[in-house]
């Protein structure tokens, strides 16, 4: 088995590491990366949705050679779903087999149905186990969907890296994971977790990043479409919509157009694929007729 990829030494060397995934980190990102790694502390990254969070958590996983354990969060996100859970059903076989072959003694009998072995990990849980391959990257995806009371019960785990079992003890991590925590900010996270981390806001790249990140993504897109595609969004985010498009909506789009064999910027091909850049119906419906043209004759002028 290879050696697990040592965490990078400087900011520059943070930067050439995720570049070798396609993710072309700002300086302050790869900053905020470097230190949250060097000092083994949660990276917490708010941004509009699609600007790139959860791509640096696969791109260090990849870059690194970690497992990365990803939990995406939702409404109503429980321990049961993220941390653990007790298999039932085999504890409820262990009983019955237990009653038939006369094992009264109850206190060792409770004992052993909360063993390891009926103990089911979730992603938290997993994350605190070792891995020949090095403490693996935890991605707790979109928090900002969770529970305040669920976001109260990983202040222990950002803390300490353990969870605490009341049937079974304090599972602790030999190796605290590298833990990447994201939030669009459909509403602000509490304080208290926010302290555990560094922080980072990731905004809406520039045009000349954005259209290094499309070369990247999207190999064989002509030079002239990529630089129409890439000042055509960054038009659209000053417009009045109801969600401009992120840096994934971008890359979509270019491998949408690349597919269609477009070469340049009409109003005939950016009608037709609109749905691959903007994901809502009054968005698409306000992008119409001389709106259209006018959004495309401003991102072409801009990289004539």
């Amino acid at each position: 088995m290879n050696a697990p990829t040592p965490i990078p030494d400087s900011v520059d060397a943070t930067v050439e590491l995720l570049a070798r995934q396609g993710y072309l980190a700002e300086r302050p990102l790869a900053t905020t990366t470097f230190l949250a790694l060097r000092m083994g502390r949660p990276l917490f990254l708010e941004g509009e949705a699609g600007v790139g969070k959860t791509e640096i958590a696969k791109a260090l996983s990849a870059a690194l050679g970690r497992t990365l354990i990803r939990l995406q969060c939702y409404e109503g996100l429980d321990v049961a779903s993220a941390v653990y859970e007790w298999n039932s059903a085999a504890q409820m076989i262990a009983i019955r087999l237990a009653e038939a072959t006369g094992d009264t003694d109850r206190d060792r009998l409770s004992h052993d149905i909360f063993a390891e072995q009926y103990l089911i990990k979730r992603p938290l849980l997993r994350a605190l186990e070792p891995d020949p391959a090095g403490a693996p990257v935890l991605l707790i995806d979109e928090l900002d969907r969770a529970d305040e009371a669920f976001e109260a019960y990983l202040l222990e785990i950002l803390s300490d890296f353990q969870v605490t079992i009341p049937e079974f003890g304090t599972v602790r991590a030999a190796q605290p994971p590298i833990v990447i925590l994201t939030s669009n900010r459909t509403r602000e996270i509490h304080d208290a977790l926010k302290r555990r981390c560094l922080y980072h806001w990731v905004d809406y790249p520039s045009a000349e990043r954005e259209l290094a990140i499309v070369r990247s993504r999207v190999p064989g897109i002509a030079a002239k479409l990529s630089e129409q595609v890439v000042s055509f969004v960054q038009v659209l985010r000053d417009q009045d919509l109801f969600k401009v498009p992120g840096v994934a909506e971008t890359i979509d789009w270019a491998t949408a157009l690349t597919q269609l064999d477009a070469r340049t910027l009409t109003p005939q091909v950016v009608g037709d694929s609109l749905g691959a850049l903007l994901k809502y119906q009054d968005d698409i419906a306000r992008m119409q007729g001389e709106t259209l043209q006018k959004t495309i004759k401003q991102a072409v002028s801009e990289r004539a």
